[in-house]
């Protein structure tokens, strides 16, 4: 009997296909997460300087970032199928030679073609899952469980990096992304539909590609050198400036080309453009919540890298389980912005906690009521994905996805770079007065988590100004589409 004719069986393929999708976004956030606790090793190792020790980090983040948008076009126009399966190839080569390298270029290379093939893979990942889920109960419950992947992988990363790195090598944290990566791509051929695309004759702008390629990977290493040179020197000033200008003549480039790269008419959802404003605030906030409360943990209360893992693990425990088991039923039945504007509302109260965390606080009384809180974010991220790709039609429905995807990544790098570069000068000052190490590294902490929860609010803002119900389900391919899919 042909799938044509057996619907048990196209439901299997379509959940079996999201088990797929969740398996590579596992595997790039894993990624994200996991070298950070490596790093010393592989700086004792390779001879790794101070300061090159970062681009570990950043040439990931630079590549990855500066091509979720191009990458997520590029799959409406030659088809999301074969992004995603050459994303992958690409990311488990890079991973491959990531583990070899011998010497700082050849990581530092390998981690800009990890960047490349996540973004290509990334991209397009929500534009197959809603062509895949047009019913909307099913369409939610399939964005929980990938929204449960992302954060089952930043919390298992944390304690997966030590744990390969102390009993393995340090290159086993990319070695282990090469037997995932294979499986997901023998898996992806069998139960990932094909989609021919709309041709690159729709939308070859190179033009635009160059710009916007160019614009966003020069913004994000600005960001990313923030730390380094400050918000007002010259050289952040200056290149902030040749990216800001790079995107808008993005900008103009899209709204007078003949076949653009990114059609306007994608931004006048109040849907797409408010999910994704919205993406960008929340997350400059919970995203930076991570790295400061791991960075208070271990440098005012002494944790240890592992204690650092464990205490924060109610927090993304909660996120995977309120995202996999409760946000898609809530989404139902109060729809998804109701239910974004509850996850912002936790988060807030839970960065109002921090901003008058103590010197000596302890866990239970403390950390613990916080880490519950965060739990919100489990209703938060669905609720932005479900929203943000709503109002997209087919056809621009990779596009949608790399948007998406591209908002979120430049959120989290600007939270990290704006409220780690205001806690570094509120703890200067602090310094200055005569203030002991703990408590002005307190001080720098909470002013860091005062801005974070002003972010929220802004997004929450944004959420009840901007934000409608799901509109009608454009990206949702038509019955003779969905009819063409199940014959093959």
């Amino acid at each position: 009997m042909s799938n044509a004719h057996n619907p048990r069986s196209l439901r299997n393929s379509r959940w079996t296909a999201l088990g797929v999708l969740s398996a590579a976004g596992l595997m790039t956030i894993l990624d994200g997460s996991i070298v950070t606790v490596a790093m010393p090793a592989i700086q004792r190792e390779l001879g790794f300087s101070p300061a090159g020790l970062s681009w570990i980090v950043n040439a990931y983040l630079i590549a990855f970032g500066g091509l979720l948008l191009l990458a997520g076009r590029l799959g409406d126009l030659i088809g999301r199928r074969k992004m995603f399966l050459a994303g992958n190839v690409v990311f488990t080569a890079a991973s491959l030679l990531a583990g070899a390298a011998t010497g700082p270029g050849l990581l530092i290379a390998a981690r800009f073609l990890q960047g490349v093939g996540s973004a290509m893979a990334s991209a397009v990942v929500l534009g197959i899952l809603v062509t895949l889920f047009t019913e909307p109960g099913e369409r939610g419950k399939a964005i929980a469980v990938f929204s449960f992947t992302g954060a089952a992988g930043a919390s298992i990363g944390q304690v997966l990096g030590g744990v390969l790195t102390d009993a393995l090598s340090w290159q086993w944290i990319f070695l282990v992304n090469v037997p995932i990566g294979l499986v997901t791509v023998a898996l992806a051929l069998r139960v990932l539909p094909a989609d021919r695309g709309v041709g690159p004759a729709a939308g070859a702008d190179v033009v635009g590609a160059v710009l916007v390629t160019s614009g966003l990977m020069l913004g994000i290493y600005t960001v990313v050198k923030v730390e380094q040179y400050g918000w007002l020197a010259a050289h952040t000033l200056g290149l902030g400036a040749v990216s800001l200008a790079l995107l808008a003549a993005f900008v103009v480039r899209q709204a007078t080309a003949g076949a653009p790269l990114m059609p306007l008419r994608i931004l006048r959802s109040r849907n797409v453009a408010g999910a994704n404003l919205a993406q960008m605030l929340a997350l400059s906030g919970m995203f930076a919540f991570q790295v400061l409360v791991a960075l208070y943990m271990q440098r005012v209360l002494g944790y240890g890298a592992l204690d650092t893992g464990l205490a924060m693990l109610p927090a993304a425990v909660g996120i995977g389980s309120i995202s996999l088991f409760v946000s898609a039923r809530l989404s139902a039945r109060f729809g998804a912005r109701t239910v974004l504007l509850a996850g912002l509302a936790l988060l807030v109260g839970a960065m109002s906690l921090l901003t008058r965390i103590p010197v000596d606080a302890g866990y239970v009384t403390h950390l613990l009521p916080v880490m519950l809180l965060i739990s919100g974010g489990g209703l938060v991220l669905p609720a932005l994905a479900t929203l943000g790709m709503s109002g997209a039609q087919e056809s621009d429905a990779g596009l949608a996805s790399g948007l998406f995807n591209t908002t979120q990544q430049v959120g989290m790098a600007i939270g990290v770079a704006v409220l780690s570069t205001m806690a570094a000068s509120r703890t200067e000052h602090l310094l200055a007065a005569g203030e002991s190490q703990a408590s002005a590294l307190t001080g720098g902490y909470q002013l860091a988590f005062a801005i974070s929860a002003g972010l929220l609010v802004a997004a929450f803002a944004v959420g009840l100004v901007v934000l409608r119900r799901p509109e009608p389900d454009a990206a949702a391919p038509s019955a003779q589409d969905r009819a063409a899919v199940a014959s093959r």
